[in-house]
């Protein structure tokens, strides 16, 4: 398929704010295309080159684009100049391109499939060399493209394409271009993690073949989600046949099995097999099943004391890419399996919870201290919940989580079968998108952060607040540090930042605001810790903070 069809929608997208038009034009487009054209143009009108389970990003920053720019035949000056007044490289490409070339010059027409994987082969480019390779395939593409087009290759390379696009419009774009209901279409999301192969079912299979797609070993799932209960009297009436376990501070972890092959993903799909040999050796040895997909909680154990360290400590093994049995022997872990989701052939998607559980102890080989079962207990009195509760947190843990134990598991779902019960103030997972450099001596650090939440349908973060207490001087260093690369502009001490950070906030008051997008503003929000598990699709929406306001919550 020629690229250029896709950027016409492209540009249909970026025209309209509403999502019901958004819907109808991805539906209008993708009805007609054949499956593996679909698959692809899926994916690129997401933006998302890389599933988060596939361990590779593109990875390029904004100073190659220009460098690939300034070998287009532009100074620096030119390039530059254009770059402070939009704080958008792919204007700029559009702009600066449209001045030099005359649309006679151009024979080869750029396809979907060439741009898709020519931006996929970036990722794979190491070594010494690598930077040269990655500009000369950046060149490649810029050569032979229309200004339009490289308008948004270049998005695309640098992950902004910002057609707000998000998981809600593509569900119902799907739905709506080949006659299947919503709820086939995100079960099926929900299992497969991938619109490019759900589209790619709906097209050939129709509902049939998304009812039944199923767990599959080596993928991962979204995970079932909880809601916060106000107290453990409600949690404990609402959950009906309740099991109350502890909430550990730790790290979700979908824990896979077939034979001798073991792989761990965390909530956010992310693949991390490779940063916990220790877990995958465990694994090995103590599920005593051929295949299994299990879920538990990854703690932190402090060495000297073996007592739960904080999530904090735990994240820095997360993203280590070196060193790795060095940091396994200096943070060791701990896992407490809660549920069990497979077993050899059988899926257990639809047994209650109570069944899954008593699966889960028949396999799992308890090793003290690293390999255990989540602690729980059975009742539906509060006098012995709330001694559970209090053992949970003088443990160093979060709190408790009731669950239901008639309850089957619902992928990717925040339903009524599981609450989380801890004694903090509601607190708010938001995205940092914007930044201040601070005065004084904090002059070298940013100072404050500007804080959103998400429009769930469109994916658009809208300004709710800013940050610029309860954080130490070593972290407002730490912050500084991780958000300087992805400094998008700035202007008059302000800076845009590449949404990639969730913070966890704690606030005094929520208010209605007309100063902020979101139409909300936060009174004297302040760090909580910093959302390591959490990707910007699992921020807070502006649904729950308009549920929060009205006391829903």
């Amino acid at each position: 398929m020629e690229y250029t069809k896709l950027v016409e929608v492209y540009e249909k997208l970026s025209a309209t704010t509403k999502k019901l038009e958004k819907r109808d034009i991805v539906a209008e487009f993708i009805k007609n295309l054949n499956t593996e054209d679909l698959q692809i143009v899926i994916h690129l009108l997401q933006g998302k080159i890389f599933l988060e389970s596939e361990e590779q990003e593109i990875g390029i920053a904004d100073k190659l684009i220009i460098q690939a720019l300034m070998k287009l035949g532009f100074s620096k000056p030119e390039v530059f100049d254009e770059f402070k007044e939009t704080g958008d490289l792919g204007l700029v490409a559009e702009k600066l391109v449209k001045r030099k070339r005359q649309s006679a010059l151009f024979k080869r027409k750029l396809s979907a499939e060439q741009v898709f994987y020519k931006i996929r082969e970036l990722a794979g480019l190491t070594g010494k060399s690598s930077q040269a390779k990655k500009l000369n395939i950046i060149l490649e593409l810029l050569n032979s493209a229309e200004p339009k087009q490289t308008k948004y290759i270049t998005r695309t390379i640098l992950e902004e394409l910002r057609l707000g696009v998000a998981e809600g419009i593509m569900r119902d774009a799907v739905a709506q271009a080949f006659e299947v209901s919503k709820e086939d279409v995100e079960y099926a999301y929900n299992l497969e993690t991938d619109f490019g192969e759900v589209a790619g079912i709906a097209k050939e299979k129709g509902e049939d073949g998304l009812k039944n797609v199923r767990l599959e070993l080596g993928r991962p799932i979204k995970v079932m989600l909880s809601e916060k209960a106000g107290n453990l009297k409600e949690a404990l009436e609402d959950a009906k046949e309740p099991a109350i376990e502890i909430k550990y501070d730790g790290m979700r972890t979908l824990v896979q099995k077939n034979k001798d092959k073991i792989w761990l993903f965390t909530r956010r799909l992310e693949n991390i097999t490779k940063q916990f040999p220790d877990l995958v050796e465990l694994c090995k040895k103590n599920i005593l099943a051929e295949k299994a997909i299990l879920e538990g909680e990854t703690i932190g154990i402090d060495k000297e004391t073996g007592k739960p360290i904080p999530f904090q400590e735990l994240s820095k093994r997360i993203h280590r890419k070196y060193d790795i049995e060095k940091i396994a022997k200096e943070i060791p872990v701990q896992i407490n399996f809660f549920d069990c989701l497979l077993v050899d052939k059988k899926q257990l998607l639809k047994e209650s919870f109570g069944a899954r559980r008593k699966k889960l102890e028949e396999i799992i080989k308890q090793v003290k201290g690293k390999f255990i079962l989540a602690e729980q207990i059975r009742t539906k009195d509060l006098k012995p919940t709330e001694q559970f509760y209090k053992k949970a947190l003088d443990s160093g843990q979060e709190g408790v989580m009731v669950k239901n134990l008639l309850a089957p598991y619902q992928p990717g779902k925040r339903v009524g079968y599981m609450y989380k019960v801890k004694p903090e103030k509601e607190s708010l997972d938001l995205v940092i998108t914007g930044a201040e450099w601070g005065k004084g001596r904090r002059a070298n650090w940013l100072a404050s952060f500007i804080l959103s939440v998400r429009d769930e349908e469109t994916g658009e973060l809208l300004e709710i607040g800013k940050m610029g207490t309860g954080l130490t001087d070593e972290q407002f260093k730490e912050m500084t540090e991780r958000l300087k690369p992805l400094i998008l502009t700035e202007k008059e001490n302000v800076l845009s930042i590449k949404p990639k950070i969730v913070i966890e906030v704690g606030y005094q008051e929520l208010q209605k605001s007309p100063n902020y997008k979101s139409g909300f503003a936060l009174r004297f929000p302040k760090l909580i810790r910093t959302r390591e598990d959490k990707s910007v699709e699992e921020a807070d929406t502006l649904e729950r903070i308009k549920k929060i306001y009205k006391g829903e919550v």
